[in-house]
């Protein structure tokens, strides 16, 4: 995926993390003197919760949330008759939130009501093209405390009989009553030496000497190899759509800072700006798979 810069992220992530949800009617839902508080102030009010309250159930979070908001208003009103919205201080921040929110609202018309399904099956479809392929196995095992005993099943396997049956009789791991399957794994899932010998047994093939780990010792069957799938579209499709939405933002900015001069006057500041900002050389970073749950 395309190299970004961590600042652009951050305003990325901060939009993503505090967007509320629009309300077609926006009621009003209490009053504070002769001032309303309205739904949509009330959605604000949930959406800036505080990260422990947020965890709370939805009606006591609004409960919360709207005891926010009075109190926002109250002592709002108090500032006001201070005229402490006149001073210069209160008038620079207004402007940094103003421009902030205009941010926000550019981002959404832009950026996230553009987002069509198919770009982001189209994105899903490209970072599973990209994954490399990684070998799984679908192995099955019979766990015993010795060597002999595990001797003794290999005989018993090379007279004919059947593994699954062997490992509901024989086995000590308590996946005995499912035959010793164990499923699909990959590399790295496994202790080493079960790993190992597994990985190196071909398809309906078990192992002809027995296999010692920390756990005892192990009679290992193979039932099937194959490349790992990639997560399921339905799972992965809101990470995918993350990527989307921060590639067209990108592409927002490196537009917008084409046509604006950008000058920093603290070398320190010009320099650490720069490197924050410095492209990628083309394919210098190869695509990544898409986030799994």
């Amino acid at each position: 995926m395309l190299s970004t810069n961590k600042f652009a992220l951050l305003a990325f992530a901060t939009f993503v993390a505090f967007q509320a949800p629009a309300h077609a009617e926006d009621a009003v839902v209490a009053k504070v003197g002769n001032l309303e508080i309205h739904q949509s102030e009330l959605d604000l009010a949930v959406a800036n919760l505080d990260p422990q309250l947020a965890q709370l159930p939805d009606d006591q979070k609004k409960v919360a949330a709207l005891s926010a908001a009075i109190d926002v208003k109250l002592l709002a009103a108090d500032a006001i008759a201070e005229k402490l919205d006149q001073t210069d201080e209160f008038k620079k921040r207004m402007q940094y939130l103003s421009d902030r929110e205009l941010h926000n609202a550019y981002f959404k018309k832009h950026v996230v009501d553009t987002v069509t399904p198919d770009e982001v099956k189209a994105r899903y479809d490209k970072e599973v093209a990209a994954l490399p392929k990684q070998e799984e196995v679908h192995a099955r095992h019979i766990l015993v405390k010795t060597e002999d005993e595990a001797k003794e099943i290999i005989k018993q396997l090379d007279a004919g009989k059947d593994f699954a049956e062997l490992a509901k009789e024989k086995s000590t791991d308590p996946n005995k009553s499912e035959g010793g399957d164990l499923g699909y794994f990959s590399r790295g899932r496994m202790v080493k030496e079960f790993e190992d010998a597994a990985f190196a047994l071909e398809k309906g093939a078990y192992s002809k000497t027995p296999v010692k780990t920390d756990f005892g010792y192990h009679v290992i069957k193979v039932e099937d190899k194959r490349d790992a799938p990639p997560p399921p579209f339905d799972q992965v499709q809101d990470q995918v759509r993350q990527l989307v939405m921060r590639d067209k933002y990108l592409a927002l900015l490196n537009q917008a800072k084409t046509s604006a001069k950008i000058e920093i006057s603290d070398e320190t500041l010009r320099k650490g700006y720069d490197q924050a900002n410095k492209q990628p050389e083309p394919g210098s970073e190869p695509a990544q798979p898409a986030p799994q749950q």
